[in-house]
């Protein structure tokens, strides 16, 4: 009910309200005389076709030395985006969980002659904005800077990528970090689920076997030299790509870009490149694995197997299937274990997209005591997205979702960068969105179940369920959804 005040508080407000509810109740008191009259439904208004999405033109060079330059020139803003992308993530850690982005994290502790402070400071004065890290995949250093102080951007960039310090102190300190953040992974039931699932899901030998982030274990005899040496090994020009989008021309970032990076020389040194490892099977039938988190009010469920590629020619299907179970606020998933049942802020579903594949996930935190019937919900629209075909309003919905979300996705020089890094990291055409509208609305009702039936199996999957055992057993149990174990974070069977 809305409340009339004429004063702050105290008798005034109060008698302000109540005078102004009595001059107010002759006129709604002759409105209600006023017949009332049926309302003609309301309609939507239709959706128009969508627009096929062109984008200006990748532009390509190289330096002598090796270094790819990729440029998309956009003069909306005097802004200039750069990532440089170096081979060798996390896939490369070979037995030290966790090598790639400690290295990676370290690039901007300390460069050229500056601390990390000194490096915060000349980039704030820019105007910039840098930062390193590491996927599964690459290196990288990510540079946004006004186009006024490009040069002086890409100054302190070059010192980043090509001048690191590692000092044994700054080493110290971000390891003593990278370890505090292990310990609190391993106490929150999202990060211990996420760690579970990966050691359950790949097997060991595996680079998904073990975490981005590392071990402890591993995480605890990094060390300058340990730093240093992967550094060495995996930096070099000719294993790298600068991605450049902004107010910038391909003839002014060949100059500015040879400056600072047309002496970057090439090691000597090999780069050990571990073997491509084979495809992961699904589980031959399915199995829960509950990790135990004595008194958690809520349990995180990840239900997965192995994914598939990014350049399966199944994809535009697979995202118009996914957006329909899980991948979007409307899903069903999130519709039923939200919406419907009330069990958890927020449910859905994705595949995690890598050169190597990642895994299919369907996921959600949902309250202790309903963890079994959760179980219930998910299975039951695991199951119905491949036994019944969806409804054309599903599909309509769903292929809309993702064509009028899509030119969103190129707005700024950042998102044109990594829409750009995606393209060279599954190695798809420059056009390769000019035509994905396109195949996204050719998508048909029998292409979602097709895909759904071809790239999941509901029967086959590894159920992994971070909560309080003792509580949520019995009636996970009950479902007999297949052989119930209990297993630690890292994959390994506990006493049952």
């Amino acid at each position: 009910m809305t409340r009339f005040a004429c004063g702050q508080g105290g008798k005034h407000g109060e008698g302000g309200s109540r005078s102004l509810i009595l001059v107010l109740l002759p006129a709604l008191s002759a409105l209600s005389a006023i017949p009332a009259f049926a309302q003609a439904p309301t309609t939507p208004p239709a959706v128009a076709a969508p627009a096929g999405l062109k984008l200006p033109p990748i532009q390509q060079a190289k330096l002598p030395n090796g270094l790819s330059i990729r440029l998309v020139e956009m003069h909306e803003v005097p802004l200039v985006q750069a990532t440089l992308r170096v081979k060798g993530g996390g896939r490369l850690d070979t037995g030290r969980p966790g090598l790639a982005s400690f290295t990676a994290n370290l690039l901007d502790e300390g460069a050229g002659s500056r601390d990390a402070f000194g490096i915060a400071e000349q980039a704030a004065f820019l105007g910039a904005d840098i930062s390193t890290g590491a996927d599964w995949d690459y290196l990288l250093v990510n540079l946004n800077t006004p186009k006024r102080t490009l040069g002086d951007a890409l100054d302190l960039m070059a010192d980043i990528a090509l001048r690191p310090t590692f000092k044994s102190a700054d080493v110290a300190r971000e390891r003593d970090l990278r370890l505090a953040q292990i310990i609190q992974q391993r106490d929150q039931p999202g990060g211990m689920a996420a760690l579970a699932f990966g050691a359950i899901v790949f097997p060991s030998g595996h680079p998904y076997h073990w975490p981005l982030g590392g071990d402890s274990s591993a995480v605890g005899r990094f060390d300058s030299v340990t730093v240093r040496g992967f550094y060495n090994r995996i930096f070099r020009p000719d294993q790298a790509e600068l991605v450049i989008t902004g107010d910038i021309t391909m003839a002014e970032a060949r100059a500015e870009v040879s400056r600072r990076f047309g002496r970057w020389i090439q090691n000597r040194m090999a780069v050990a490149r571990p073997p491509v490892p084979p495809p992961v099977p699904r589980p031959a039938r399915r199995t829960v694995y509950l990790v135990d988190k004595p008194g958690a009010a809520q349990s995180v469920i990840m239900i997965g197997s192995p994914g598939v590629t990014r350049t399966n020619p199944d994809y535009p299907a697979i995202e118009v299937m996914n957006t329909i179970l899980g991948g979007s606020f409307s899903s069903r998933l999130n519709q039923n274990l939200r919406e419907t049942k009330g069990y958890t802020y927020g449910a859905g579903s994705g595949f995690t997209y890598r050169p190597v594949p990642g895994p299919f996930v369907a996921r959600a935190a949902v309250r202790t005591d309903v963890t079994d019937s959760s179980l219930v919900e998910f299975f039951k629209e695991l199951n119905a997205i491949r036994d019944s075909a969806v409804s054309q309003v599903e599909l309509e919905r769903a292929r809309n979702y993702i064509v009028f979300g899509l030119p969103g996705d190129f707005e700024t020089t950042g998102q044109m960068a990594s829409q750009i890094a995606e393209l060279l990291t599954f190695g798809l055409p420059p056009t390769y969105f000019d035509t994905y509208v396109g195949q996204v609305g050719r998508v048909s009702v029998a292409d979602v179940q097709r895909v759904a039936r071809k790239y999941f199996d509901p029967a086959r999957v590894d159920v992994v369920v971070v909560g309080d055992v003792e509580k949520i057993r019995p009636g996970i149990e009950a479902l007999g959804l297949g052989p119930v174990t209990v297993r630690d974070l890292e994959g390994g069977e506990v006493g049952n």
